[in-house]
Formats: structure tokens, C-alpha cells, sequence
């Protein structure tokens, strides 16, 4: 306790360390405040009552964790930081298929992440424009949802512009934040959206369990910590790839002496693909939900499995969801690690990797490496990924079941432990020290790898 108060007395002596912190704690509270204002001609109860009969294992319900709860509000931000994700999303996947947008991601550097920034807002833009007319259009099917007083022309024009300006504000809050705050906005303001509904879920276990049993209340949470702790380990495992740098002749004519080559390493990420396999697996899954309503006057067999991959609970939909993480893991591995763009980048640099040749030979090295590597962080992820039905069998309810894994705990662990990092930078920068007694906290800007801007 000494210490954590200590650590704490050094980052306030930091002036500019505390500005960015309080900043930053200023806009989060500028985002939450703005998750309570219910849009004009709409009751939030109605829709509230909907979302308890209709339950929490769909896509709004999704929508609704990741927006702290601004979705069955009828919030400005109900819409929340994802359509801004989800246009970040499209413009990394066309930079990895489209020639114009590698292009600028690789070669134009500075001007053409400008040009990346500005197409992405303006598909945000776009994108709002689409869900926020679905979301509208969900609001008016909802008997009581819209205040009959409210013409249907003015309650749709004058939301539909509310929503785009919610979530444009909030991207803007975002990249306030990560240019003059602390942390990456973006995933702070999801962050905090997750959080947001985390205390309900909890004290609605502790008093479920203390009624029922407290000894299962530890156990849960012994579980729910050691959970974290593989978290930790799997975001911040690296597989290092030891490098030799070439001799170096040192002096001027005869007296030239040779310098032994410098070592380095490729740290090859155990989850290079971070969190994205689960939410690709996760959007697919609630593609049934459509097709059980297509198929609702036909086999009732073949309906009944459609339903069945509805409930996140049940096999069919655990084994599918584990079986598509695994394989997104993959392919979207194979997408940000380019080993021919690692053995270019040694031959360039006049490194190699000892007893493996230079070239063709480099690229399979790490081609084969990188997919056994890949191998342990895609079984670890798809078991993450239905983790929370796992736990929900064992008795914890569904609310808290969601932070036992899937994309909220992932988040959550990359986010917090991103933004310590940059404050331990802060504090080493001074000579102070760090969080942690002894090492170094490692964040995912710490595990970069070599020739990533290549």
C-alpha cells in the first residue's frame, strides 16, 4: 500500500502526466454524461422493457455493452465509438487487398495516413447515416417507444441527425484523447462502455450467491482472476527470433578493425491478431438470427437448428463460434505478418537469422514459425470466446458471464494494460519508477515488432 500511494504522489508531482490524466477523465465524463440524454421523442423505458423480454444473446445486446448502456436508453451516443470501428475495420481490410490503400498505409507515410484518417471519417459518416436509420427504424417497431405528440417525419430527420453528430462527437472525443490525453481514446471510450455495466452485473451476482452459496461466489471469483492472469500472459507473449547483424569494419585504412555484429531479435506475437477473430466469428454468429426468421414456416428440424445457434449457450453455437475464431486467428495473422516483408526488411538491414540463409529460405523460417506460434493464441482465443458459456453452466448469471471472456475481458486487459504503459513511460522519463517493482510493464506499443512500419 506504501508503494501504490508513493506511485501515485510521483505521477501527480508530474505536471504534465496529471494534465493529461485529469483531461482525460474529463472527456470520459463528458462521453457518460452524453449516454443519458435520450433523444427527442423517445422512451427509453419502453425500450428497456423490450430488451429484458427480448434477452441478452443477440447483436443488440452486443451493441448495448459496448455503448455502456446508451443503446436501450435511446442516448445521443447509442450508437456509441462503432461505427468509427467499424469503418476503421473496412479501411485496414482494403489496405491489406486494395493496391491504393497499401500504398498509402506503406508508402506515403505522414500524408498518407492523412488521406487513411479522412476517408475513414467520412465511412463513418456513412455508416451512421445506415445504422442510425436502422436504429430509428427499430424505436418506431417498439409499441410505446415513440411519443405520439412527435410527427414521424420530424422524429426521423431530427434523430437521424442527432445520432450522426452523437457519434462523430464521439470519435472526435477519441482522438482528443489520444492526442492530448493519456491512452488510445477510442478503446478507452469502449473501455469505459464495458465498465459502465459491470458493477450491476456484479453486485447482482454477489447477492445471488450470498443467498445461495458463497463458497461458489469465491470459486468464481479464484476463476475469474486466473482468467485475467492468461489474458495478461497471452497478450504480452512474444516468440523471439534471435538476429545476427553482419561485422562492421571500424577504422580508417590499414587500421580498420572488425567490430562483432549486434544481436536483436523478431518478437513474433503469440496473439498477433488481437481481439478482431473473435469480433469477424461474433458478427457472423448472429447471421442465423436472420435466417431462423426467413425459415420460420419451414422443417421445423432444420428451424430448430437455426434457433439453437441463437442461444450462445448451446453446443452447436459454442463449437461453430470456437471453430471460426480459430480460423479467423489465422487468417488474420497471415494478413499482418508478411514473412517475405521480414526477409527483404534482414536482407536490407545485412542481418540474418544464425544457421537459416538469407532470402527464400528466411521467409519459410518464419512462415512455419509464425504459424506454430499462431497455433496455442487461436485455441487460447476460441476457448475465450465461449468461456462465458462454460461459466453461465456452472450457475453465474448471464450479465456477468460476458466479462469471463469473449471480447470484453480481451479488451479490457489490452486497453488498461496499453494505457499503464504509457504512464510507466512517463514515470521512467523522470527517474522515477516504474509500476511494477522490477522489469518493465509491456504494453502492446512495447511489443511491436521489428520492421513493423516497413
Amino acid at each position: 500500500m506504501k508503494r501504490f500511494i508513493e506511485t501515485l504522489n510521483n505521477i501527480w508531482k508530474i505536471k504534465e502526466l496529471r494534465n493529461k490524466i485529469l483531461y482525460t477523465l474529463a472527456l470520459i465524463a463528458v462521453y457518460r454524461l452524453g449516454s443519458f440524454i435520450v433523444l427527442p421523442g423517445a422512451d427509453p423505458s419502453a425500450l428497456a422493457a423490450a430488451a429484458d423480454s427480448r434477452g441478452a444473446n443477440d447483436i443488440l445486446g452486443l451493441i448495448n455493452t459496448f455503448a455502456g448502456g446508451a443503446f436501450n436508453r435511446a442516448s445521443i451516443f447509442a450508437l456509441g465509438i462503432m461505427p468509427y470501428i467499424t469503418a476503421s475495420i473496412i479501411i485496414q481490410l482494403l489496405g491489406f487487398a486494395v493496391p491504393y490503400f497499401q500504398r498509402l498505409q506503406q508508402k506515403e507515410g505522414e500524408s498518407g495516413r492523412k488521406k487513411i484518417t479522412q476517408i475513414t471519417r467520412w465511412l463513418t459518416v456513412a455508416i451512421t447515416l445506415v445504422q442510425g436509420g436502422t436504429y430509428l427504424g427499430y424505436i418506431s417497431s417498439i409499441q410505446g417507444a415513440v411519443t405520439p405528440a412527435i410527427s414521424p417525419t420530424i422524429f426521423w430527420v431530427s434523430n437521424i441527425i442527432i445520432l450522426s453528430t452523437g457519434t462523430i462527437f464521439a470519435m472526435w472525443l477519441g482522438e482528443r484523447i489520444t492526442e492530448e490525453g493519456i491512452g488510445n481514446g477510442v478503446s478507452l471510450l469502449i473501455m469505459i462502455g464495458i465498465i459502465a455495466t459491470l458493477p450491476t452485473a456484479f453486485f447482482a451476482e454477489v447477492i445471488t450467491q450470498l443467498d445461495n452459496n458463497i463458497l461458489l461466489f469465491l470459486i468464481e471469483m479464484i476463476v475469474l482472476f486466473l482468467i485475467v492472469l492468461a489474458c495478461i500472459m497471452i497478450v504480452q507473449g512474444v516468440r523471439r527470433i534471435p538476429l545476427q547483424f553482419a561485422k562492421r569494419m571500424v577504422g580508417r585504412g590499414g587500421g580498420q578493425v572488425p567490430m562483432a555484429g549486434a544481436r536483436d531479435y523478431i518478437p513474433l506475437k503469440v496473439n498477433a491478431a488481437g481481439v478482431m477473430p473473435i469480433i469477424f466469428a461474433q458478427a457472423i454468429m448472429f447471421l442465423p438470427m436472420t435466417l431462423a426468421t426467413w425459415a420460420a414456416g419451414s422443417d421445423a428440424a432444420q428451424n430448430s437448428f437455426l434457433m439453437s445457434l441463437n442461444n450462445w449457450k448451446s453446443l452447436p453455437y459454442n463449437a461453430i463460434f470456437f471453430l471460426l475464431v480459430v480460423v479467423f486467428t489465422y487468417v488474420y495473422t497471415a494478413l499482418l505478418v508478411n514473412p517475405q516483408q521480414y526477409a527483404e526488411y534482414l536482407k536490407r538491414q545485412n542481418a540474418f537469422i544464425p544457421g537459416i540463409k538469407p532470402g527464400q529460405a528466411t521467409q519459410e523460417f518464419i512462415d512455419t514459425l509464425t504459424t506454430r506460434v499462431t497455433l496455442p493464441g487461436s485455441i487460447f482465443l476460441g476457448l475465450i470466446s465461449i468461456f462465458p458459456a462454460i461459466v453461465a453452466q456452472f450457475g453465474v448469471n448471464d450479465a456477468f458471464a460476458f466479462f469471463f471472456g469473449g471480447t470484453s475481458l480481451l479488451i479490457l486487459v489490452g486497453v488498461v494494460l496499453d494505457t499503464l504503459q504509457q504512464i510507466e513511460s512517463h514515470l521512467l522519463m523522470r527517474k522515477y519508477d516504474g509500476l511494477v517493482k522490477s522489469g518493465k510493464l509491456k504494453g502492446r506499443s512495447g511489443m511491436q515488432p521489428i520492421g513493423a512500419g516497413m
